[in-house]
């Protein structure tokens, strides 16, 4: 089933969700991996606010290449995001809506997805330059001294994405293996 959602996303959509919809994602995302969670995180500690608003908000795991001529951003693939697994359980505690990358996550932030009624979604490892075309607008917000690892706001038109883990904690990647020994 297709689903057009608009980012951020709202705890009913959210909800609406389930393991192995494709969703096209419209609005505002910010993009984070290891260097910016780590950065977030010491910036938690010491009390502070993070550089935007995380409610509601979806984090994509990804680092883009440099911006061709005329283009907001480079190639935009996801990146592997069991890597952030040690900063995603206070995120989402703190209200993150969701998250975009690949790869399977620990236990620890499916238990977390679940609390939050949040949503884990997949966007097509080497697909970069395709997903790269969704994007409208690119602007870092935050940490630049981290160049590609630094956070920042894009605008995404019909992003496409797949939900791996529904706020029920649905499981795709477990589903479609036992879907595929039955067959």
């Amino acid at each position: 089933m297709d689903n057009h959602i608009k980012a951020p996303i709202s705890r009913e959509d959210a909800k609406s969700l389930h393991a192995g919809d494709y969703v096209y994602l419209t609005g505002v995302i910010y993009t984070a991996r290891d260097a910016a969670h780590k950065r977030m995180k010491e910036t938690l500690d010491r009390g502070e606010e993070l550089p935007f608003d995380i409610k509601g908000n979806m984090i994509y795991y990804m680092g883009p290449s440099p911006a061709r001529e005329g283009r907001p951003i480079g190639s935009a693939g996801p990146t592997t995001s069991s890597r952030m697994d040690k900063y995603t359980p206070l995120l989402l505690d703190m209200g993150m809506g969701g998250m975009i990358g690949k790869g399977k996550r620990s236990k620890e932030v499916i238990e977390a997805i679940v609390r939050n009624e949040s949503v884990y979604f997949a966007a097509v490892g080497g697909a970069g330059a395709l997903l790269s075309k969704c994007i409208k607008s690119s602007e870092v917000i935050a940490y630049e001294d981290l160049e590609t690892e630094a956070i920042r706001r894009l605008e995404v038109e019909n992003f496409p994405v797949v939900v791996v883990i529904d706020s029920e904690g649905n499981n795709l990647y477990e589903t479609a293996i036992q879907h595929y020994r039955e067959d």
